[in-house]
């Protein structure tokens, strides 16, 4: 049986990169004339990467390599409008910087228009016959009971087996009764390891109820000999949603488990020489709309009205710190104490709404950021009243507590908004996704991601 232990999607990701090297250094290439083109000369090439690298930056901001992208077809192309729009942009202004005479301004527009007609076709030709979508892996689950069920919950969805195709749940002895549709439990005839050669199974998820004395460990170790992935639920739910989940958590897992390693002196140097520098280009960057929307403010609610909204939250190792925002909310919003916001909050005003909206509110923070209360990329910091409350009903919680405080972060880009403790209890699942895999590529990463969502004006 041929086991592939590697995930699909992230196998079509890699080939689409490929297919849009090709595309966007080919069209560079042809509006630039072959074969007359001066990029061919090999003084001239790092040309074709520099804009091969801007125009693929400008996709992965925009979402474009997501395997799970709801988009469909407009969607799609409105985002690589944008991607090329930016691109375009940066491109024009990288030729002025490093006086980049091999290409003209007009055969780089003339290469993006072409780059974008090739991208079009080749995502709608994705689509139209689903090649995203064959040759999944076949995933069995031991077990039927609440274990399992969290599977048939998480991944419900065809969007969430983009990578795997799910044969089914397997009845076995000590699992408690769950909710799991019927249909899809198997009960086994014969051997674990007969059903799963039948069947071409190429992984196997433990998620049994009771595992003392139930598990059938020789089959298992046969399978495993086979090239069948025999994996842990916790490992499998981390690998295909990006979260933990903090209800399956227990102390050996997280003892024995790679990842949650503590910063060092080198990190923490680097991590805070990234942060202010990023926070000062940010500032000379948006400086003009914090000043709009200071006026903006001002003009809705009075001059005399405060623009700033000053906050207790906690951060690093449990400290409370206050952090700036524009204010968004009425002035008496808290008359009556602290409350949780809700996305459609009636306090909130009409400036507010859209600051809201395009993440503006958030932009002052970056005086918390070069303060050193918080980074750019971590866990949100939440209030201490809520702080003392989700600690008691969501075990783990205060775990987040153990890197700096993010102006975005993993659940930012995970999660949408939420005002209740099972909404905290999801985005942690998240947040300690990042914890254990923290590393200045996942920020990197989320960094960028992030441009999607203050574009589109998608989550708070």
């Amino acid at each position: 049986m041929n086991n592939n232990n590697t995930n699909y999607s992230t196998f079509m990701q890699k080939l689409l990169y490929v297919m849009d090297v090709v595309l966007l250094g080919g069209a560079l290439l042809i509006a630039d004339g072959l074969p007359e083109t001066q990029l061919l000369a090999i003084s001239n090439w790092w040309v074709i990467v520099v804009f091969i690298i801007c125009m693929q930056t400008c996709f992965l901001g925009l979402g474009l390599y997501k395997s799970k992208l709801r988009e469909k077809l407009p969607g799609i192309f409105r985002r690589l409008g944008l991607a090329f729009a930016i691109g375009f942009v940066l491109m024009t202004m990288a030729r002025s910087l490093f006086s980049i005479t091999a290409l003209s301004g007009e055969n780089l527009f003339s290469a993006c228009l072409l780059a974008a007609l090739l991208t079009f076709i080749l995502r709608y030709l994705l689509v139209k016959f689903n090649v995203l979508g064959f040759t999944k892996r076949n995933v069995l689950i031991l077990g039927s009971g609440q274990r399992a069920l969290i599977v048939q919950k998480r991944m419900r969805r065809e969007v969430d087996r983009e990578s795997f195709k799910l044969i089914g749940f397997v009845y076995m002895e000590g699992d408690i009764n769950s909710d799991i549709d019927t249909q899809n439990i198997i009960h086994l005839n014969g051997s674990l390891y007969d059903y799963v050669i039948n069947n071409n199974v190429d992984e196997i998820v433990v998620a049994t109820d009771e595992r003392r004395a139930m598990l059938p460990v020789r089959e298992l170790f046969a399978c495993k000999l086979h090239g069948v992935v025999v994996s842990e639920i916790l490992d499998f739910i981390e690998r295909e949603t990006g979260q933990i989940a903090v209800n399956l958590i227990y102390p050996s897992w997280v003892i024995y488990s790679a990842g949650f390693q503590s910063s060092n002196d080198l990190r923490n140097g680097f991590d805070r020489l990234f942060n202010v520098t990023l926070s000062v280009i940010l500032f000379l960057i948006t400086w003009p709309f914090m000043l709009l929307t200071y006026f903006a403010i001002k003009i809705e609610d009075g001059w005399s009205a405060p623009c700033f909204y000053w906050q207790k939250r906690v951060g690093l190792h449990g400290n409370v710190f206050a952090i700036v925002k524009f204010r968004s909310m009425r002035i008496d919003a808290e008359a009556n104490g602290a409350q949780w916001a809700d996305s459609d909050d009636d306090r909130v005003t009409k400036v507010g709404r859209f600051i809201r909206k395009y993440r503006i509110d958030e932009l002052p923070q970056v005086y918390n950021v070069i303060a050193g209360d918080m980074g750019f990329v971590g866990p949100r910091p939440e209030r201490p009243e809520f702080v003392d409350e989700l600690k008691q009903h969501i075990p783990y919680y205060n775990e987040r507590h153990n890197v700096k405080s993010g102006l975005t972060g993993w659940a930012q880009l995970k999660y949408p908004y939420g005002a209740t403790v099972a909404d905290a209890e999801e985005k942690l699942k998240y947040d300690l996704y990042y914890i254990k895999h923290r590393s200045f590529l996942l920020d990197l990463y989320i960094l960028i991601q992030t441009a999607e969502i203050v574009l589109f004006g998608k989550g708070r």
